[in-house]
């Protein structure tokens, strides 16, 4: 009974003998089912990227978006169920404008990440809720310390700061591809930029499509960067347009190397 859940799934504030909470994992596939989004943070700032599947065609491009600015400095991104992602948006959209109404000036990152997970964990804890389906990633700039971070939020309510990260179906092969990045070794190197990070979260996404049993998606995507002033914005067209095309360019490379290591081997 307690490894399939009977009897100790029907509310999120009761646990199963083996210490679990059932309602809290159910939440996390419906995360693992949705469309993978990442989060770079970058030399010079922060990249966030969802993969937003088409499910009409009769849709306008800018519906049912994935990516909000939650302040100037700050912006979410969404995987999920996404009528459960825009309360967590609004709710962070509350959190800031109460803290500068307080305090008088931007929200820290770690605090508005800290108040949002507080804010989920909550749904865990009463039988009269469920938690949230959704996972989000945290985007921000404190314009008072002058540094950017990159926070995600789980279904259970946990947060931690990340240097990369991603949720949703592409998660596990996608924070493989992240790693091979360099992200917090500054002695191997320097640092990826944020276009950088731009053509690398395009060419991660599209590696992981499979056209045969995916359906079509659109690459949504934005960045807080020195680029944009310190602004949660959106990526210029162009600049994403160049990127997904160095993006499919680069795996059919990939792809064709592949190939022709196959080759050599069977001769």
């Amino acid at each position: 009974m307690a490894s399939s859940g009977s009897g100790y799934d029907l509310s999120s504030s009761t646990f199963s003998p083996d210490g679990r909470i059932f309602q809290v994992e159910y939440a996390g596939k419906a995360v693992e089912n949705a469309g993978t989004a990442l989060g770079l943070k970058c030399r010079d700032g922060v990249v966030l990227c969802v993969e937003k599947p088409i499910v009409n065609k009769m849709l306008l491009p800018n519906s049912s978006r994935r990516i909000h600015t939650v302040d100037t400095h700050s912006g979410l991104a969404v995987t999920g169920f996404i009528s459960d992602g825009r309360q967590i948006v609004n709710r962070c959209r509350d959190e800031a404008s109460n803290y500068y109404e307080t305090y008088g000036s931007k929200v820290p990152s770690d605090v508005l990440a800290d108040r949002v997970a507080g804010y989920v964990h909550y749904f865990t804890l009463h039988g009269a809720l469920r938690p949230f389906g959704v996972a989000a990633l945290l985007a921000s700039y404190n314009p008072e310390t002058k540094e950017h971070s990159l926070h995600m939020v789980e279904p259970s309510g946990v947060t931690y700061q990340y240097f990369g990260c991603a949720a949703g179906k592409g998660r596990q092969p996608a924070k493989t591809e992240m790693e091979k990045l360099n992200l917090n070794k500054p002695e191997s190197g320097e640092i990826i930029s944020v276009r950088e990070g731009v053509k690398q979260m395009a060419r991660i996404i599209h590696a992981l499509h499979d056209e045969a049993k995916d359906k079509p998606f659109q690459l949504e995507m934005s960045w807080l960067c020195e680029e944009s002033g310190w602004e949660h914005k959106g990526v210029p067209k162009d600049i994403l347009n160049d990127a997904v095309e160095w993006a499919k360019n680069a795996i059919a490379e990939d792809e064709d190397e592949e190939e022709s290591d196959e080759e050599d081997m069977e001769e």
